[in-house]
Protein backbone atom coordinates (compact mmCIF):
# COMPACT_ATOMS: atom_id res chain seq x y z
CA UNK A 1 0.00 0.00 0.00
CA UNK A 2 2.96 2.80 0.57
CA UNK A 3 4.76 2.02 -2.53
CA UNK A 4 1.59 2.02 -4.94
CA UNK A 5 0.73 5.51 -2.74
CA UNK A 6 4.35 6.76 -3.13
CA UNK A 7 4.92 5.34 -6.53
CA UNK A 8 1.86 7.65 -7.47
CA UNK A 9 3.22 10.41 -5.64
CA UNK A 10 6.34 10.38 -8.28
CA UNK A 11 4.13 9.86 -10.79
CA UNK A 12 1.85 13.00 -10.16
CA UNK A 13 4.75 14.89 -9.28
CA UNK A 14 6.25 14.50 -12.96
CA UNK A 15 2.68 15.21 -14.28
CA UNK A 16 2.29 18.36 -12.40
CA UNK A 17 -0.44 17.66 -10.71
CA UNK A 18 -1.06 19.62 -7.82
CA UNK A 19 -3.61 18.66 -6.20
CA UNK A 20 -2.97 14.83 -6.24
CA UNK A 21 0.39 16.16 -4.80
CA UNK A 22 -0.85 17.37 -2.21
CA UNK A 23 -3.45 15.29 -1.13
CA UNK A 24 -0.43 12.40 -1.38
CA UNK A 25 1.37 14.31 1.02
CA UNK A 26 -1.37 14.66 3.43
CA UNK A 27 -1.49 11.08 2.96
CA UNK A 28 1.66 10.31 3.62
CA UNK A 29 2.11 12.95 6.67
CA UNK A 30 -0.86 11.19 8.08
CA UNK A 31 0.80 7.38 7.59
CA UNK A 32 4.36 8.93 9.22
CA UNK A 33 2.26 10.34 11.87
CA UNK A 34 0.92 6.79 13.18
CA UNK A 35 4.63 5.26 12.65
CA UNK A 36 6.12 7.56 15.13
CA UNK A 37 3.55 7.09 17.57
CA UNK A 38 3.28 3.19 16.86
CA UNK A 39 7.21 3.26 17.60
CA UNK A 40 6.01 4.15 21.53
CA UNK A 41 3.96 1.02 21.77
CA UNK A 42 6.83 -1.16 20.52
CA UNK A 43 5.69 -1.38 16.91
CA UNK A 44 7.93 -0.54 13.64
CA UNK A 45 5.38 1.04 11.47
CA UNK A 46 1.93 0.97 10.68
CA UNK A 47 0.85 -2.13 8.16
CA UNK A 48 -1.51 -2.26 5.61
CA UNK A 49 -4.82 -2.64 7.76
CA UNK A 50 -3.87 0.82 9.95
CA UNK A 51 -3.22 2.43 6.62
CA UNK A 52 -6.37 1.80 5.24
CA UNK A 53 -8.10 2.72 8.59
CA UNK A 54 -5.95 5.90 8.30
CA UNK A 55 -7.48 6.46 4.67
CA UNK A 56 -10.91 6.13 5.95
CA UNK A 57 -10.70 8.41 8.07
CA UNK A 58 -9.45 11.02 5.64
CA UNK A 59 -12.08 10.41 3.53
CA UNK A 60 -14.81 10.31 6.39
CA UNK A 61 -12.96 14.32 6.88
CA UNK A 62 -13.60 15.27 3.78
CA UNK A 63 -17.00 14.28 3.43
CA UNK A 64 -18.02 15.97 6.58
CA UNK A 65 -15.85 19.39 5.52
CA UNK A 66 -17.21 19.34 1.95
CA UNK A 67 -20.85 19.31 3.37
CA UNK A 68 -19.96 21.77 5.93
CA UNK A 69 -18.71 24.03 2.56
CA UNK A 70 -22.35 23.17 0.60
CA UNK A 71 -23.72 24.37 3.57
CA UNK A 72 -21.84 27.86 4.18
CA UNK A 73 -22.16 28.26 -0.02
CA UNK A 74 -18.44 27.37 -0.51
CA UNK A 75 -18.75 25.82 -3.61
CA UNK A 76 -14.94 26.32 -4.46
CA UNK A 77 -13.72 24.91 -1.29
CA UNK A 78 -16.40 21.59 -1.61
CA UNK A 79 -15.44 21.31 -4.94
CA UNK A 80 -11.93 21.26 -3.75
CA UNK A 81 -12.75 18.38 -0.47
CA UNK A 82 -14.75 16.20 -2.82
CA UNK A 83 -11.58 16.08 -5.37
CA UNK A 84 -8.90 14.89 -2.47
CA UNK A 85 -11.80 12.43 -1.44
CA UNK A 86 -11.66 10.96 -5.16
CA UNK A 87 -8.18 10.93 -4.80
CA UNK A 88 -8.15 8.86 -1.89
CA UNK A 89 -10.83 6.65 -2.54
CA UNK A 90 -8.46 5.19 -5.02
CA UNK A 91 -6.36 3.58 -2.69
CA UNK A 92 -9.16 1.71 -0.67
CA UNK A 93 -11.07 -1.38 -1.41
CA UNK A 94 -13.66 -1.10 -3.29
CA UNK A 95 -16.86 -1.08 -0.77
CA UNK A 96 -19.63 -3.77 -0.40
CA UNK A 97 -23.14 -3.05 -2.51
CA UNK A 98 -26.04 -2.43 -0.21
CA UNK A 99 -27.23 -5.67 -0.96
CA UNK A 100 -23.55 -7.22 -0.26
CA UNK A 101 -23.37 -5.65 3.01
CA UNK A 102 -26.97 -7.27 4.08
CA UNK A 103 -25.37 -10.88 2.83
CA UNK A 104 -22.21 -10.31 5.03
CA UNK A 105 -24.32 -9.13 8.24
CA UNK A 106 -26.76 -12.13 7.80
CA UNK A 107 -23.74 -13.95 7.45
CA UNK A 108 -21.55 -12.18 10.38
CA UNK A 109 -24.88 -13.16 12.49
CA UNK A 110 -24.68 -16.87 11.57
CA UNK A 111 -21.03 -17.05 12.05
CA UNK A 112 -20.89 -15.44 15.81
CA UNK A 113 -24.07 -17.11 16.43
CA UNK A 114 -25.81 -13.82 17.46
CA UNK A 115 -29.25 -13.76 19.37
CA UNK A 116 -29.71 -10.64 20.60
CA UNK A 117 -28.69 -7.01 21.18
CA UNK A 118 -26.01 -8.43 23.71
CA UNK A 119 -24.46 -10.07 20.81
CA UNK A 120 -23.90 -7.20 18.32
CA UNK A 121 -20.56 -6.29 19.27
CA UNK A 122 -19.46 -10.20 18.51
CA UNK A 123 -20.81 -9.33 15.09
CA UNK A 124 -19.26 -5.86 14.61
CA UNK A 125 -15.96 -7.45 15.37
CA UNK A 126 -16.52 -10.59 13.15
CA UNK A 127 -17.21 -8.00 10.33
CA UNK A 128 -14.55 -5.40 11.05
CA UNK A 129 -11.96 -7.92 11.10
CA UNK A 130 -13.81 -9.48 7.40
CA UNK A 131 -14.52 -6.72 5.70
CA UNK A 132 -12.01 -4.10 6.63
CA UNK A 133 -12.24 -0.77 4.68
CA UNK A 134 -15.02 -2.19 2.47
CA UNK A 135 -18.12 -1.43 4.69
CA UNK A 136 -18.74 1.59 6.62
CA UNK A 137 -19.05 0.20 10.27
CA UNK A 138 -21.08 3.56 11.16
CA UNK A 139 -23.94 2.81 8.67
CA UNK A 140 -23.34 -1.05 9.31
CA UNK A 141 -24.10 -0.80 13.09
CA UNK A 142 -27.82 0.32 12.68
CA UNK A 143 -28.40 -2.57 9.97
CA UNK A 144 -26.81 -4.95 12.80
CA UNK A 145 -29.01 -3.68 15.25
CA UNK A 146 -31.96 -3.96 13.35
CA UNK A 147 -31.68 -7.62 12.18
CA UNK A 148 -30.83 -8.55 16.24
CA UNK A 149 -34.35 -6.90 17.28
CA UNK A 150 -33.39 -3.81 18.73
Amino acid sequence: MRIKISESLKAAMKAKDSRRVATLRLVNAAIQDRDISLRGKGKDRADDEEVMDILAKMVKQREESSQLYREGNRPELEAQELEEMAIIKEYLPQPLSEEESEKAIATAISETGAQSLRDMGKVMGWLKENYRGKMDMGKTGPAVKKLLGG
